[in-house]
């Protein structure tokens, strides 16, 4: 899938043991880098693989991929070892269980190539849709437009992902929105803003939906607000279980 000395974009994708997902991934991102104005070439994947069990690594080779492994088992940790190896100018995030769209890498050259573009996200839309889903979707929304940023693939320029440091990695949940957030006060000055590409976005797993149930989230918020509230270990206990240690993940 890389070839050419010099990729104008890097798409980097944290995974641990995501055998049965990730291989359609790639196939989406393998149609975004033919539709790539710059030529296919242009684009490189990289798959950071956050300590698998599985034949995550092996998928990744297969389909061409630079691999480079870390076991820290923390998402912002694997989406940094990934763009520390990463050799193009714009570096984009988008999770395993993700595909992407075909116009991905022509949106966020357009996107960064106005100069008034710091960063930004695709937004997603979900693989299946339910009543649940459909009031969960909703209740983010007003959140999107309250903060004006958007989940999906993350992108940057190369240069400002190493001016904030990358995405925090003793955050184990809210690194990506912290990393945006870092980012627009980056631009600020330069007059630069967020931007969202909102149509390319990025086809999101219901895989939690599938195992939990589609009305889910609720009581999970509620089982969080406790412990937010209360005890920094009990919330870090939740996540841990929610984020990490599910084997719907």
């Amino acid at each position: 899938m890389n070839s050419g000395p010099t990729p104008r974009f890097s798409l980097i994708v944290p995974a641990h043991n995501e055998q049965s997902y990730l291989g359609r991934l790639l196939e989406s991102a393998d149609i975004a880098r033919s539709r790539c104005r710059f030529g296919a070439a242009a684009v490189e994947v990289v798959v950071a693989d956050d300590g698998s069990t599985d034949a995550t690594s092996a998928i990744a080779e297969q389909w061409g991929c630079r691999v480079v492994r870390l076991a820290a088992r923390r998402i912002a940790a694997a989406r940094n070892a990934g763009a520390a190896v990463a050799t193009g100018d714009i570096l984009s995030f988008a999770d395993a269980d993700m595909r992407v769209h075909p116009e991905t890498f022509n949106a966020i050259d357009d996107m960064l190539g106005s100069g008034r573009i710091v960063a930004g996200a695709t937004g997603v839309t979900l693989e299946r849709w339910s009543l649940g889903l459909a009031v969960t979707y909703a209740l983010m929304v007003p959140w999107i437009w309250l903060l004006r940023m958007d989940t999906g693939v993350v992108f940057c320029r190369a240069p400002d992902f190493r001016a904030v440091g990358g995405f925090d990695e003793r955050r184990s949940f809210g690194e990506d929105v912290q990393f945006l957030l870092d980012l627009r006060r980056l631009g600020r000055p330069r007059g630069q803003r967020l931007g969202r590409a909102r149509r390319t976005k990025a086809i999101a797993s219901t895989r939690k939906f599938d195992r939990y149930g589609d009305w889910h989230y609720f009581p999970m918020l509620f089982r969080l607000l406790g412990p937010m509230l209360r005890s920094p270990s009990a919330r870090n206990a939740l996540v841990e279980d929610y984020w990490y240690r599910d084997p719907a993940r």
